[in-house]
């Protein structure tokens, strides 16, 4: 076994990027502090191919040099847009008969391995603050909720880890029908 060079990784041009397929999943960032979180993000979208990303509340925007530490260039292809009112989003969405989901410990949330996705149809992922969640206001106009199962005794992850560990499970699910 023999570690890939990067030539040999085919990574797609900012222009291959823009143009290709994207994976029919947006994510929601509200009232995200860590500007390293929102770049790890970027990064995520990236490699899944995400439509969008929407920065919410006092979430920072592009360029930044330190959401650049952690987004390496993301923020050149993935597609976003600044909204200060999360709710205003989550609004728009619905109306576009995207299915808005926030990933959070909720009453009656789905647990991500028993959620099931309905082909051609658009997700778009709400993740809140590092401290306090999704907001109540934003819970309570989502489509359902998502939520990580824990068991150990934080029942917390990153923001930044939870975006990967959701859109990973979204993604192969839309990808290979799991």
């Amino acid at each position: 076994m023999r570690k890939l060079e990067n030539s040999e990784l085919e990574r797609k041009s900012i222009e291959a990027f823009k143009e290709a397929e994207k994976t029919p999943i947006s994510i929601v960032l509200d009232d995200i502090r860590s500007l390293h979180n929102i770049g790890s993000v970027f990064r995520t979208a990236d490699a899944f191919l995400i439509e969008k990303i929407y920065l919410c509340g006092i979430t920072a925007i592009p360029p930044n040099k330190e959401i650049n530490k952690t987004a390496l260039g993301a923020t050149e292809t993935v597609s976003w847009e600044y909204n200060p009112d999360v709710l205003e989003i989550i609004k728009k969405l619905k109306e576009e008969n995207i299915a808005v989901l926030a990933i959070e410990q909720v009453e009656n949330s789905i647990f991500l391995q028993d959620y099931k996705i309905e082909k051609n149809k658009k997700y778009a992922l709400v993740f809140g603050n590092e401290v306090h969640g999704v907001s109540q206001e934003a819970v309570a106009i989502c489509n359902g909720s998502i939520e990580i199962p824990q068991l150990g005794t934080k029942h917390s992850l990153n923001i930044s880890v939870s975006a990967g560990i959701v859109v990973w499970d979204l993604f192969k699910k839309m990808k290979w029908n799991l």
